[in-house]
């Protein structure tokens, strides 16, 4: 039976990946800094167990593009690459999402199999990191305006992963994945809010504005502009039409928003 090595096994999808393959009766080696297999991409020498008897790769790749060819170049004994990008990613500067468009272009020259995904925002953004502190408080403020975003399920996107990983059909194609239809963010809190029983205010800032409250929060220089970057895709349109890529692959239709944040707020993760 193959072996499959999922890199960014505790992340939003590799978990799920993981969940998933198990479920499934695939062998799996779930790897990261904290992970019982280890694998950090700043240190090669962890690269080596961890590839060792896979047959295939679920790669979520760092933001640093520097050491990503060198892996993928490693891996000679990988059949499949399976790899998460973002959408809209080919539509922005060079500054940013530099590691996804490295991966895509080293499992493309690897004369391996390959699969891309390329998601939208993750409904998960809300509930796991991101903005869910700012929801608790009860005030999420953005520089996006009226621009609707269609979401995506993290649990969607594991699936199609998934189903990349262990069927046939999907060597050399680009997937792009989004939930069912777009919704503004100002509407996003509100069906948050209305599902959370709760009241949750939406607030739409300056890009200018934005950075100076992600610093005030102790963010890095760095990570402020690069979420000024990703708002900047976001508000160019580039992704705000939904695509059909979670159907294509898994025969119906991508978790609807709703339905995401009806399910999360019976958890309480908003309360």
């Amino acid at each position: 039976m193959r072996e499959i090595l999922i890199l960014g096994a505790t992340g939003k999808t590799g978990r799920r990946v993981v969940r998933r393959l198990r479920a499934e009766g695939e062998r799996v080696r779930p790897a990261s800094r904290s992970s019982e297999v280890r694998f950090d991409w700043s240190e090669p020498a962890t690269w080596e167990n961890a590839l060792h008897g896979a047959e295939a790769v679920y790669l979520v790749a760092p933001d640093d593009p520097t050491p990503i060819r060198d892996f993928v170049e490693s891996a000679t004994d990988v059949k499949r690459f399976v790899v998460l990008s973002g959408r809209g990613m080919d539509q922005v500067g060079e500054d940013f999402g530099q590691g996804m468009a490295a991966a895509e272009r080293a499992v493309r020259d690897s004369g391996a199999e390959w699969t891309i995904l390329r998601a939208n925002n993750f409904n998960q953004n809300f509930d796991e990191d991101l903005w869910h502190a700012p929801l608790r408080a009860g005030r999420l403020a953005l520089p996006i305006g009226e621009v609707p975003e269609p979401f995506i399920d993290a649990d969607d996107v594991a699936a199609v992963a998934v189903a990349a990983l262990t069927g046939d059909g999907h060597a050399g194609l680009t997937y792009d994945l989004s939930g069912p239809r777009g919704v503004t963010f100002g509407a996003a809190v509100e069906i948050i809010a209305r599902a959370a029983g709760r009241s949750i205010e939406y607030v739409e800032l300056t890009p200018e504005a934005y950075r100076a409250e992600l610093l005030a929060e102790g963010y890095p220089e760095v990570a402020a502009d690069a979420l000024n970057t990703l708002f900047a895709l976001h508000r160019a349109g580039h992704t705000a039409e939904p695509v059909d890529g979670v159907e294509r692959v898994l025969g119906r239709p991508p978790v609807a928003f709703e339905d995401y944040a009806a399910r999360i707020a019976a958890t309480g993760a908003w309360s």
